[in-house]
């Protein structure tokens, strides 16, 4: 990680910057604003966040990562499980790995927390990078399964389930 920005976790204080940093985030993508601050805010509102982290530089959040509750299960055995969404970085502060390290530090907050598995939406040439794997989540039933959804066991040495499903908080159902 680049020491010119720390990583923390949010606070109640940072609520109007991590709003301001995914819209802006998101703006800047093909797709536009899809309601990813709008699902922030359902997600805290429904008590549903499990690790909600923030970049920092010069006094300012750049940078946010949040990942979720989930219910899961495997080979008929509840599973420990999180859903990462979203990632977002000012578009100033992008390209310069600001999202790989609050993606790594979640990861290691989820690890140290007992979660066994986190799930992402997203570009698998870009989450791959950090261990998620289509081919372990096309092992799950969800309602977003496809070549974009992708899980990592958070423990590296732990053997891949043989099947299960995964399903998001309920704010992501409520999108729409």
């Amino acid at each position: 990680m680049p020491d010119d920005f720390v990583i923390r976790a949010a606070t109640a204080a940072d609520a109007d910057a991590i709003d301001g940093i995914v819209r802006a985030a998101f703006a800047e993508t093909e797709f536009g604003d899809q309601g990813e601050a709008e699902l922030v805010r359902m997600l805290e509102a429904d008590g549903d966040i499990v690790v909600s982290l923030v970049a920092e530089r010069d006094g300012s959040v750049i940078g946010h990562a949040l990942f979720s509750r989930m219910t899961a299960e495997a080979d008929g055995a509840p599973l420990s499980a999180a859903g990462l969404a979203p990632v977002s970085v000012a578009p100033g502060s992008q390209g310069q790995g600001i999202g790989g390290a609050l993606i790594r530090a979640g990861s290691d907050r989820l690890r140290a927390d007992g979660v066994a598995i986190a799930f992402v939406l997203g570009d698998t040439g870009y989450y791959s990078r950090f261990g998620y794997s289509a081919e372990l989540a096309a092992r799950f039933a969800s309602p977003f399964a496809g070549p974009h959804f992708m899980a990592m066991m958070l423990d590296s040495e732990a053997i891949w389930p043989q099947g299960g499903r995964a399903e998001y908080a309920p704010a992501f159902d409520r999108l729409g």
